[in-house]
């Protein structure tokens, strides 16, 4: 009964949290333009440089990688011809790589990073929050990161048939996309800022009570993942976000 009513209210939360935000857009647009203001600061310009440098190596690996495995397998076949196919191979493979996964290799090496984007901004904007902040070790960072890689690579290979099916419908397949990929990055953004305030249960309390705010956060990032040039940027943006995202929303009635 008790756990009916947890849910019931986490609902009604949940419904009033999107509400308020499809009314008052307000604060999504603040916490873009506040980020966009910070992205020359040192911290969060070094985690963008670092980030994209570790990102780019990831596919730069698998472009050799690639290459080296098929030159070696058609080696024996065309001999000094396995060259030149394997090359094309490869810069085939990493193109289509850069393009279908390059969000989810983003998303996870700033993941990495990100304590080091919310402590900046937390720095600037949120000094209080900061005074009580516990910075994530690099083990969790990683595991999250990773973690959040592996759910936007398989629910988006899960949906695969769908995205393809919707085809026809002319819009389906941008609209399931970012519903799929609002909800996915809308959950690890918030978990970057929450895990350096909240314990295990606390996080879980939040996720309960914020499905709504964290999907429209999730939206929004992955519009930026889609225009061109700002796309290179949208993995810092949205650790940014998040942050400004739980301390306006969240962490502030918390504390008042």
């Amino acid at each position: 009964m008790l756990q009916g009513e947890r849910r019931s209210h986490h609902q009604r939360q949940s419904f009033v949290d999107l509400a308020t935000t499809a009314r008052h857009p307000e604060p999504m647009l603040r916490a873009l333009l506040l980020s966009l203001g910070q992205l020359t600061d040192p911290p969060v310009l070094r985690v963008f440089v670092k980030s994209m440098l570790v990102t780019l190596l990831v596919f730069a690996l698998l472009g050799v990688g690639t290459w080296w495995g098929t030159q070696a397998a058609l080696a024996a076949w065309l001999g000094w011809h396995a060259d030149g196919l394997a090359a094309a191979f490869a810069l085939f493979v990493t193109i289509l790589a850069l393009w279908l996964l390059f969000r989810a290799v983003a998303i996870a090496v700033v993941g990495i990073f990100a304590d080091e984007v919310v402590e900046a901004v937390e720095a600037r904007h949120y000094p209080q929050a900061l005074k009580t902040a516990r910075p994530v070790p690099l083990a969790r960072s990683l595991a999250m990161g990773l973690r959040s890689a592996a759910r936007v690579v398989l629910v988006n290979l899960l949906m695969l048939p769908v995205y393809i099916a919707l085809l026809v419908t002319g819009v389906g397949t941008a609209a399931a996309f970012f519903v799929v990929n609002g909800w996915l990055l809308g959950r690890d953004l918030g978990d970057m800022v929450a895990a350096r305030h909240m314990d295990a249960a606390a996080m879980r309390g939040w996720r309960a009570t914020t499905k709504s705010g964290r999907f429209v956060l999730g939206l929004a990032n992955t519009g930026l993942f889609v225009v061109p040039i700002v796309n290179i940027a949208a993995p810092v943006l949205g650790a940014a976000m998040a942050t400004h995202y739980f301390h306006t929303q969240y962490y502030r009635k918390a504390r008042s």
